[in-house]
């Protein structure tokens, strides 16, 4: 009888379920017997401890990482006529917050090494007309963050930052250490079941330290309401539902955790991979990487994909297409070559197996097909 090979899995979202299987079952049960399953107790709960962990005053949920972006940027007032910086490499849902508010999508290259926004390159792509700069974590690395945050101080624009992909990342400025999501107007944050901290389903916050932009994304996210039948403007049924409010509270203990064993595991990555010709993100700021994915870059990408696929090992890439070359912004007319340090990235970034209770046996085996391909390519 032929035994199935072993897979090595890009990501198991129910791991974390299996180690706080107790916790987490509790939590469902204990909503199920109240049964306030829009608005109820979990949900401020989880609001409160949220706030608290990220070093912010105010932590609103939402239904998705998207909508926490959309309303960020409503709260802000950014609206038809107004520009918003922003990567070219992220997910799509980035540049869809921008343009549903009507509010024109600016892209600025990324750096080489940091994969995140240059600053240069905002600085440059500053108008009159630019409101505000979405500075995306790409993988959870925070760096470039406070040459943006100050560039925008300088130039009085708004900085929102998407920590969808940030969990537990923190920067050290003037010798403190801070959770990412405070150091702009808004943080912005995805629960999505693959991430760092993820729900059984679509959920997503916005965290603020300004008590008037949390009550107005309060209100965005519940149809405008002040009460239940009283509505001060139009709004959107942007609500986190409690059970997945719950899901995540009792996650959440477990958080800086899985954080510090995937910077152990990409450390490993590293040091195995450092001779071979490959390249990392680089994280040029003091302070934690959220270590979301872990990707390296190889000319011959989609090769060492297949290769690793053939041995049975999962891979992802995030992402193949910069969003200025997505169909959907093909009317800003920005054509191949406009930026050239996203474009090259896309064509050769590869991203690996990472996941908080990935074993190490598997790290090695990722390692062992790679340094087997690269010294033979």
């Amino acid at each position: 009888m032929n035994s199935q090979p072993h897979v090595v899995r890009f990501n198991d979202v129910s791991a974390t379920y299996w180690e706080l299987k107790a916790e987490i079952e509790a939590a469902i049960a204990e909503v199920l017997r109240r049964g306030d399953f829009i608005g109820g107790r979990a949900l401020g709960e989880f609001e409160a401890d949220f706030a608290r962990y990220c070093g912010a005053a105010h932590c609103v949920g939402v239904a998705n990482g998207t909508c926490a972006l959309h309303v960020a940027l409503e709260a802000l007032g950014i609206g038809p006529g107004d520009e918003v910086i922003t990567s070219p490499m992220t997910f799509i849902a980035t540049a869809e917050a921008i343009t549903h508010t009507g509010a024109k999508v600016v892209f600025a290259d990324i750096d080489a090494e940091t994969w995140n926004l240059d600053p240069k390159a905002v600085s440059a792509a500053i108008t009159p007309r630019t409101r505000a700069v979405i500075f995306v974590h790409l993988h959870g690395n925070p760096s470039g963050l406070l040459e943006v945050a100050e560039l925008c101080q300088k130039a009085h624009l708004a900085l929102i930052e998407d920590c969808a992909q940030a969990h537990g990342a923190q920067v050290e400025k003037n010798g403190e250490r801070r959770h990412v999501g405070t150091f702009g107007a808004l943080g912005c944050f995805s629960f999505f079941p693959a991430k760092n901290l993820g729900a059984f389903g679509d959920a997503g916050a916005v965290v603020t330290s300004d008590a008037a932009l949390a009550a107005m994304v309060r209100q965005l996210v519940n149809h405008g309401r002040e009460d239940k039948y009283r509505h001060l403007r139009v709004g959107y049924n942007y609500r986190l539902d409690t059970l997945q409010a719950a899901i995540l509270r009792a996650k959440l203990p477990a958080l800086d955790s899985h954080v510090e064993q995937r910077n152990r595991l990409c450390d490993f990555y590293e040091a195995r991979l450092s001779t071979l010709d490959v390249r990392f993100q680089r994280m040029t700021v003091a302070g934690r990487h959220g270590r979301h994915l872990f990707a390296i870059c190889h000319p011959a990408r989609d090769a060492l994909q297949q290769h690793l696929r053939s041995c049975h090992i999962e891979t992802g890439i995030h992402y193949p297409i910069p969003l200025h070359l997505q169909p959907a912004y093909a009317h800003l007319g920005l054509p191949e070559g406009t930026f050239p340090i996203a474009e090259e990235l896309a064509r050769t970034t590869l991203s690996l197996p990472l996941y908080a209770q990935l074993p190490m046996s598997d790290v090695e085996r990722v390692c062992d097909v790679i340094e087997e391909f690269v010294q033979r390519v």
